[in-house]
This record gives structure tokens, C-alpha cells and sequence, in this order.
């Protein structure tokens, strides 16, 4: 389009804009607290960027298949406002044209939460880490979680986008649905893992498993640094040669 043709101008300029619904968050003018509410309704957008940024630079089955997880909770959650067709509170100056039940940001964060809960409280048990430091890193790690559960949650009833009932729905549909993928990863897929890795396509991938490992940081931390170790040694008796 040419800004020398009035009329393909007028009618661009006369046309209906649309904001896009995932990065667009309203909150009263002057209030600091609903600023930061909104502001915290990124919150699952960041979860999803980091989990795109791990499998892509990690590679690790149970990272793919917590991030699956949540494509499948967000499926749940269409189906559900769909379904029920029960629309946002009116209350807004401009209210959303999308259904509000169940609310979608406070499942999503109560799946994760409730998945890392379980996946502390069962798997790292196991990997018998019972270090102080370790326990109070555990703790840490779900109460921030959980915070920010409640938090973005909060916001959505502040912020008037969901009544306080589509948030409850939506956090208890979040906690269920996060129990019972947690449960088919750990029992039914997680024993697969190790037959997965050795599929062709997973070594084309770089895919690894990683299941068994108790600390993947620490681990790689050591590895990378005896392979380094190994590969200065060798470079200095080529260089005495």
C-alpha cells in the first residue's frame, strides 16, 4: 500500500484494530499494585519462552515432555471455556470478547506449580540429596512457585479479567490436571526414556535422558571440567613434542 492513495489510506486508517490477547493487559491508570498485577500476567508467556530455551539448548525428554504437558493443559482449557461458555466479568471498561471459565493464567501456573511439587516431593527423594542446602533450595523453589501461583492468580480477580469463581475452577482444574500428567510421565513414560534415546531420530535430535542423574548442573559442571583438564594436558604434550 502507497501513502500516495487516499482512498487505500482511508480505508487502512478506517479499519478495525485488534490487539493481540496474550501481551494485551489493562490496568487502572495511577495504580502502581495493578501494574505490577498486570505485569505478572506475563508470567506464563516467560514460563513458556524458558521452556523453548531448555529443550532447545538441553535436549532432555522430561523437560519435552513437561512442556507437552502444558500444550495439553491449554487444550483442556479451550475445551473447557468453550464448553461452558460462561463469558469474563463485564465490569471492565473493555472487556474481553473471549469466555472466562475456567480461568486460563491461573491454571496454567497452578499445573506447573502442582508438577514441581510432585516432581520434588517424589523424584528428588529418591535421588536421596538430603543436604541442608539442598532442602532449603526445595523449599525455595516451591514456595516461589507457588507465590507467584497465588500472585498471578490474584491479579486476575484485581484486575476484573475473571470472577474469583473462574479463578478457583481454573486453579483446581490446573492442580488436577498437573497431578495427572505428572503421574503419566513418572510412572508409565519415564521408563520408556532410556529405549527413547536410542531411536535414531533422538540421536539425530541430540535428545538425552537424564533421569537418573541427581544434579544435571553439578554433573555437567564436572564433566566439562575433566574433559577441559584432559583437553589442556593433551594440548600441552603436542606443544613439548
Amino acid at each position: 500500500m502507497s501513502s500516495s492513495d487516499p482512498q487505500n489510506y482511508e480505508e487502512y486508517n478506517n479499519s478495525e484494530w485488534v490487539p493481540i490477547v496474550f501481551t494485551f493487559f489493562e490496568y487502572p491508570r495511577g495504580d502502581i499494585f495493578g501494574k505490577l498485577l498486570a505485569l505478572s500476567s506475563l508470567m506464563p508467556h516467560c514460563i513458556g519462552v524458558g521452556f523453548i530455551t531448555l529443550i532447545l539448548f538441553r535436549r532432555d525428554l522430561h523437560t519435552i515432555f513437561f512442556f507437552l504437558g502444558l500444550l495439553l493443559n491449554e487444550l483442556v482449557n479451550k475445551i473447557l471455556k468453550t464448553t461452558i461458555g460462561e463469558p469474563r466479568p463485564l465490569v471492565r471498561p473493555n472487556p474481553s470478547t473471549e469466555y472466562g471459565m475456567p480461568s486460563n493464567h491461573s491454571q496454567f501456573m497452578c499445573f506447573f506449580s502442582t508438577y514441581v511439587l510432585l516432581f520434588v516431593l517424589i523424584r528428588l527423594h529418591h535421588m536421596n540429596n538430603n543436604a541442608p542446602l539442598e532442602r532449603a533450595m526445595r523449599i525455595l523453589v516451591l514456595a516461589i512457585c507457588w507465590m507467584t501461583s497465588f500472585i498471578v492468580s490474584f491479579g486476575r480477580i484485581y484486575l476484573q479479567y475473571h470472577t474469583t469463581a473462574q479463578v478457583y475452577v481454573g486453579a483446581l482444574v490446573g492442580i488436577c490436571t498437573g497431578a495427572i500428567w505428572f503421574t503419566v510421565i513418572h510412572f508409565f513414560l519415564t521408563p520408556y526414556f532410556p529405549r527413547i534415546v536410542t531411536w535414531k531420530i533422538s540421536e539425530f535430535l541430540l535428545l538425552r535422558d537424564t533421569t537418573l542423574i541427581p544434579n544435571v548442573l553439578w554433573f555437567e559442571y564436572t564433566v566439562t571440567r575433566q574433559e577441559a583438564r584432559a583437553r589442556s594436558r593433551k594440548l600441552i604434550s603436542m606443544k613439548s613434542q
